[in-house]
This record gives C-alpha cells, sequence and structure tokens, in this order.
C-alpha cells in the first residue's frame, strides 16, 4: 500500500513526537551542563540528536507549509485563510519567545560572569589556604610529638615495645601506633580498636617520603568525608649500640582528624574543586548555555509554527467544507450535505446549511415535477399543433413571434425557426410572407378585441395565396415579463379551396353557356344556307351579292360560335386523364414544328438534355402547348422583329425535382391591370379572344400538379412559367 505523504505530514502525532523528543533532549542538555563529566561525555551526542529532531521537525513543518502554498496558489476553498491564521500566529509566538531570548542571553552572560568575581575566588583561596595551614599546624605538632615519642623508644626491646607502644598511642591520643623495622616488617603495633591485628600499612609515597627524609608526616582520606593524619619518623639507636649501625627502625602514628574538621576541608576543597572546575569550562559553558536557549527557541519557534498549521487546518475545514459543499449546491447538486461534528457556531452554520439545502432540494424536486408536468403538456400541445393543417402563431404583446408549428412553416413557404423571438415589425424585408401577414393583421393585434377574423391575399413564390386568419388575445400573466399576453393566430390557406369553388362555377356557366348556344347554332346555319339557296336564284346581280355576302357571314360567326362553344364544352369538361411517359423536349419540338413556318417571327428552342421524361397525358399535354406558343406567336405577330424563346430545364425545391417550361416573347406584354387575372376565364387582353385559352393551360397544369405563372420579361414582352412534377425513371415517383 503506498505511503500518503500528504496525509502523513499533516497528522499531529509525527509534530508531538518531534517536539516531545527535542524536549527530552533539551533537559538532558541542561542536565549535562551541570555536570563536567556528563557534559564532556553526552553534550556533544545530545546536540547532534537535537539537530537531527530539529531538521525531522523542520521538515515536516516546510512540508506542511509547501501544501498550503499550492493550495493557495490553486485557489483551493481556505487556502489563503490557512495562510494569514499561520503567519498570524507565527507572528504572535515570535515576538514575545524572541525577546524572552533576547533578554534570557543577556541575563545569562551577566550571570556566568558575576559566578568567576574574583573577591569570590580570592575568597576560596582564602578560605582554602586557611585550611591548610591550620591541618598544617596540627600535623607539625603531631610530627614533633611523634618523634619525642620516638626518642622514648629509643634502645627498646621487642618484648617490651607492644606494651610501650599501647602507653605511647594513649598519650598521643592517635588511633595507631606502629614500629616497623629495617625491611618494613612489622615489629610492634598498637591499634584503636584493640582487637585489629595488622596495623595500616603506610602507602608506598609515605614510605619513599621517609626514605629519603626519615620523616613524613601526610593528611590522607580515610573514607568517605573523615581524614588521618600519618606520621612516620625514624627510631633513633642508642649512641654506641649495635643497633646504630643498622638502618633504623621506623614509628608509625595514626591520628585521626576529628568529624567536623574533615567534613569543612572537604567542602573547602571541593567547592574549590569546582569553582576551578567551572573557571575552566566557563567560556564552553557560556556557549553551551547559548545552544540550550538557542535550542529552545527553535524548538519554540517550530512548535509555533506547526501548531499554527494545525489550528489554522482545525479552524478552516469547516468553513473549506462549507465553500466545497456551496460550490456543489451552485453546481446544482442539492444532495450536499455537512458533518454535524461540533456544537459550536461552525456546526450552528452547517446544520443551518443543511435544513437550506433539504429546503431547496425538497423544492427543486417540487419545480421538477412541475416541469415535467409542464413538459408533458407542451409536448401533448405540440403534437397537437404540429399535426394540424392549419398555420399557428403566437405573438406576444410586443409584436415577438413566441410559437409556430409546421402547418404555418408550409402555409408562408419558409422555416419560420430564425424568427423565433424577433419582432415581426423589425424583420424589414418583404421577401418572407410572415413579415406581410403581419402587415395585414397588424392592427388587428393592436385593437383591444377579444377574438377577430381576417381574410388575407398574400403573393409568394407559388403564386396567389388567400389566407383566413383568426385571432384571439391571450390572457395576461403577471411575472412573465414580455411573454405574457399577445394573441395567438390560426390562419389556413383556403386557395385551392376558393380555386376550385371558381372554376366548379365557370365550368357550370361554361357547361350550360355551350348547352344553351349549340343547340340554335345548327338551325341558324342550316337556315341561312337555305335562304341562299333559295332566293339566290331569283334575285338581280346585286341582290345576290348582298345576300351572298350576309348569309356567309352568318355562317362565319355560326362556325365561330361553334369553336366557342366547343371552347366552354373543354373547359367544362372534366376528361379522364391518360397518363404515360412522354419524351418533354420531344413533345415541346413536335409543337414547335408546327409553327415555325410564321413568317417574320424568330421562334428559338432551348432544350436541356436532363430533362427526360414526364409522367402526363399526351393529348393534354400537346393542348397545353399549342395554347402557350399560339398565345406568345399571336403577341408578337405584329412586330417586325417578332422573337419567341421557348426553354426547358430541370430545377428543384425543397429536395423535390420539377421540369420547368419558360417561353417568353418580346410582345406588348400583360397590361397592369390583366396581371393578376390572366389565367381566370374569359380574361384576355387580345382582341377578340375567347379568354380561355390560359384558363385551359392553368386547368392542365394542375391536372398535372404543377405550376403555371407569368412574369415579366426582361426588355419588355412576357414570360410564361410551367413547372411540372419530373418523372423519376429510377423509382418511379413523380
Amino acid at each position: 500500500m503506498p505511503l500518503d505523504v500528504r496525509r502523513l505530514t499533516n497528522r499531529a502525532w509525527p509534530a508531538v513526537l518531534l517536539i516531545t523528543l527535542t524536549l527530552l533532549s533539551v533537559l538532558a542538555m541542561s542536565g549535562a551542563v551541570e555536570n563536567s563529566a556528563r557534559f564532556s561525555r553526552h553534550y556533544i551526542w545530545l546536540l547532534v540528536f537535537n539537530t537531527v529532531v530539529m531538521l525531522a521537525l523542520a521538515t515536516l513543518i516546510a512540508a506542511n507549509l509547501y501544501w498550503a502554498v499550492r493550495q493557495a496558489r490553486h485557489q483551493e476553498p481556505g487556502a489563503r485563510l490557512t495562510l494569514h491564521l499561520v503567519l498570524l500566529f507565527i507572528l504572535i509566538a515570535l515576538v514575545p519567545v524572541s525577546v524572552v531570548y533576547f533578554f534570557s542571553i543577556r541575563f545569562l552572560d551577566q550571570g556566568i560572569d558575576s559566578w568567576f568575581d574574583v573577591r569570590i575566588e580570592r575568597a576560596l583561596g582564602d578560605a582554602l589556604d586557611l585550611g591548610r595551614g591550620a591541618l598544617n599546624d596540627r600535623m607539625h605538632d603531631l610530627q614533633r610529638q611523634t618523634r619525642n615519642a620516638a626518642v622514648g623508644l629509643s634502645g627498646a626491646s621487642d618484648l617490651k615495645l607492644p606494651v610501650a607502644l599501647v602507653s605511647l598511642r594513649a598519650q598521643l591520643q592517635a588511633s595507631e601506633v606502629a614500629v616497623f623495622g629495617a625491611d618494613d616488617h612489622i615489629i610492634a603495633a598498637s591499634t584503636d580498636p584493640p582487637g585489629r591485628v595488622v596495623p595500616d600499612l603506610p602507602p608506598a609515597d609515605a614510605l619513599r617520603h621517609y626514605r629519603r627524609d626519615h620523616r613524613y608526616v601526610g593528611l590522607e582520606p580515610e573514607g568517605g568525608h573523615r581524614l588521618q593524619i600519618r606520621v612516620l619518623v625514624a627510631i633513633p639507636a642508642p649512641p654506641g649500640s649495635v643497633e646504630a649501625l643498622q638502618p633504623p627502625r621506623m614509628l608509625q602514628a595514626v591520628f585521626q582528624v576529628p568529624g567536623r574538621i574533615s567534613e569543612l576541608a572537604s567542602q573547602v576543597q571541593d567547592t574549590y574543586d569546582h569553582y576551578q572546575e567551572l573557571t575552566f569550562l566557563r567560556t564552553p559553558l557560556k556557549q553551551s548555555f547559548v545552544l540550550t536557549l538557542s535550542l529552545v527557541l527553535m524548538l519554540s519557534v517550530l512548535a509555533a509554527v506547526w501548531a499554527a498549521l494545525y489550528s489554522a487546518r482545525r479552524v478552516v475545514q469547516p468553513i473549506r467544507r462549507l465553500i466545497d459543499a456551496i460550490r456543489r449546491v451552485a453546481g446544482g447538486d442539492l444532495q450536499a450535505k455537512l458533518p454535524l461534528t461540533r456544537g459550536d457556531e461552525l456546526g450552528l452554520v452547517a446544520r443551518s446549511f443543511n435544513e437550506m439545502t433539504a429546503r431547496l432540494l425538497s423544492g427543486h424536486e417540487e419545480t421538477e415535477r412541475g416541469r415535467r408536468q409542464l413538459e408533458r403538456q407542451r409536448r401533448y400541445l405540440q403534437t397537437v399543433l404540429e399535426h394540424l393543417s392549419s398555420g399557428v402563431l403566437t405573438i406576444d404583446r410586443n409584436g415577438v413571434l413566441r410559437t409556430a408549428n409546421a402547418a404555418a412553416d408550409h402555409i408562408l413557404e419558409t422555416s419560420l425557426d430564425p424568427f423565433h423571438g424577433r419582432r415581426l415589425a423589425d424583420l424589414g424585408s418583404n421577401t418572407h410572407l410572415i413579415y406581410r401577414l403581419y402587415q395585414a393583421i397588424a392592427e388587428r393585434l393592436i385593437e383591444s378585441a377579444d377574438s377577430w377574423e381576417q381574410e388575407v391575399e398574400l403573393f409568394g413564390e407559388n403564386g396567389r395565396k388567400i389566407l383566413i386568419c383568426r385571432g384571439a388575445r391571450l390572457p395576461e400573466q403577471p411575472g412573465e415579463g414580455s411573454i405574457g399576453g399577445g394573441s395567438v393566430i390560426v390562419f389556413d390557406d383556403i386557395t385551392a379551396l376558393i380555386r376550385a369553388q371558381r372554376d366548379a362555377a365557370w365550368g357550370e356557366v361554361a357547361r350550360r353557356l355551350a348547352h344553351e348556344v349549340r343547340n340554335p347554332l345548327t338551325p341558324i346555319q342550316l337556315s341561312a344556307e337555305r335562304l341562299r339557296r333559295k332566293l339566290l336564284p331569283h334575285v338581280n346581280a346585286s341582290d345576290a351579292r348582298m345576300l351572298e355576302r350576309s348569309t356567309d357571314t352568318i355562317v362565319q360567326q355560326v362556325e365561330s360560335m361553334k369553336q366557342l362553344v366547343n371552347a366552354f364544352s373543354d373547359y367544362a369538361r372534366a376528361p379522364v386523364m391518360q397518363l404515360s411517359e412522354v419524351d418533354f423536349n420531344a413533345a415541346v419540338a413536335e409543337v414547335i414544328e408546327l409553327y415555325g413556318a410564321h413568317p417574320g417571327i424568330s421562334l428559338v428552342f432551348s432544350p436541356a438534355d436532363s430533362v427526360g421524361l414526364l409522367y402526363a397525358d399526351p393529348g393534354r399535354l400537346r393542348q397545353l402547348l399549342h395554347n402557350l406558343i399560339k398565345n406568345a406567336v399571336e403577341a408578337v405577330k405584329d412586330r417586325v422583329h417578332g422573337e419567341v424563346h421557348v426553354e426547358t430545364s430541370v430545377t428543384e425545391r425543397a429536395d423535390q425535382p420539377f421540369v420547368e417550361l419558360r417561353i417568353s416573347d418580346n410582345g406588348d406584354g400583360i397590361p397592369e391591370p390583366l396581371r393578376g387575372q390572366i389565367f381566370e376565364p374569359y380574361v384576355s387582353g387580345k382582341a377578340g379572344g375567347s379568354g380561355l385559352g390560359l384558363a385551359v393551360v392553368k386547368k392542365i397544369v394542375e391536372e398535372h400538379n404543377g405550376l403555371v405563372w407569368a412574369e415579366p420579361r426582361d426588355g419588355n414582352g412576357t414570360c410564361l412559367v410551367v413547372r411540372l412534377p419530373r418523372w423519376r425513371a429510377a423509382t418511379g415517383v413523380v
């Protein structure tokens, strides 16, 4: 399992462990300073240990500071507040610690200097000299007494010496007296207590000193703080005796120094030695104290920094959780909750936040239910609108388009999606039927009537459209701004209905007219021919010419009326379509061939190779072409340079291919009053025209699901355009 360094450095126990170890080590260093022996043995190791632990603690704190600064750079919640709190805590801790450190160093320097004052050193030396002098006097006195006693033992036999030593020890108030021979063997001794057999032997240094000077006196430790005085003197031999020729015997006397004097002497000596030791360690001692204080200062600062980091994290952590939760709520996560682990004001904030998110979540769920219900209603309404054959528009009270269904797009010949949210009055283009429709009903939208109805006539790409519009005012909804209010407009394209009604009416008129007119024409023609045949042989020449002209006129007019009646019959008759594949270019060329002999008229045909086949009634199609080309030729027959241009092409509208026929001439053009009515029956701009030619053309085109319209030709003249669905040979679809 990989070690999470960041989590480890953020925990409290590593820093607490390092601080505790440092404190114990500093305490050990302070103890070592008090003892020179321990100071020399452990101080360096403790210093190294403290340095290592301090570096570990500094590394731990540096890692914490690094994470804090990195969080601040990444603008994580609470990072800057953590740094501010850390800096504040460091300043609060560093200032008093620095002041204490400064005065401690001064006090320590001055205090140590005061310890080594010259007067104190002199007083200790004097006390030591005084003690030594007193002890030296006592030692010399005891040496003198022992030397006198040794004279009393001169010439004493070995047998008498034990008794003499007993009395001598009592006389000298010694703790022990003994006589040693020339080879340092014990001849006799007297000890206190008496039971001890072997006396205290003199040390080697004492014996060496005795052999050199034949006397010795020295102060020796006896054990603990007790002292004893050892005196060695030579026992003089009687003059002229044999012993005088031999090395003298040695008398040893041991005297106990009184306990109080021994204790005082030891204390003075120890104090003086300790003082000398401290004097020798004066500079290292000051350096060690300064170093110890510096370590304490560093420990205090590092502990303060770590405590600041730890406390700041503890203080900022709830705030960071609160900021994270607020961001989650702002991002739409209303499930965000804060842990309730504290009983203080931050805990109160957490509880309030949880209550707030709970209320927001409840409100959001309620709103979401309402939204889903509204969405279902909207989809239901949208489905209804999409399947309506009537166009539906909603416009707010500022004239802004809000809703339009597919039927509205179809009737107005354009997609209304780009106009949603725009004021229709600001479209500023006459190319869109929506703008023209708005202009036609603008006054109705301003009126205060709850509902209205109006017939609107528009001219679009597919010709004239007659719309029946019905409007109703939408209720005002307070609080919805400009969306509330406005009007809903429902409109239907009744162009085809009106056309069908008109065609049916004209067809009925033509049928009745043909029926009523055709019947008397034949008797009139027969009567005129009979009158000419009966009367012509019985009249003179001039009457005969008049009779012949009159009857010819009657017959010709009757023939003209028969043709007119036949035209009415053709228009009124609903023929049965005989559809088949027709080569459109070939059909056009065949009809043009019939009119190619007109003198002074240039008849030009420009076929497009891609036109191909049409699925049409060949006879009706040929009649259509005859009527159109005949009209064009008649329009230019009186001109010096008459021109008729016939052109076929393929075009595409709404992914539907069409075959387009354009027949243009350079005639006088369509009079302005007739431009919108030339396809109506009995409307003609030619003298003597029946007004049925273009009406029949329009009827044939509509029978083939096509369109026909007239447009001005560039310069002068007229261009008639016929657009028929193209036969798709591959799919067989028209």
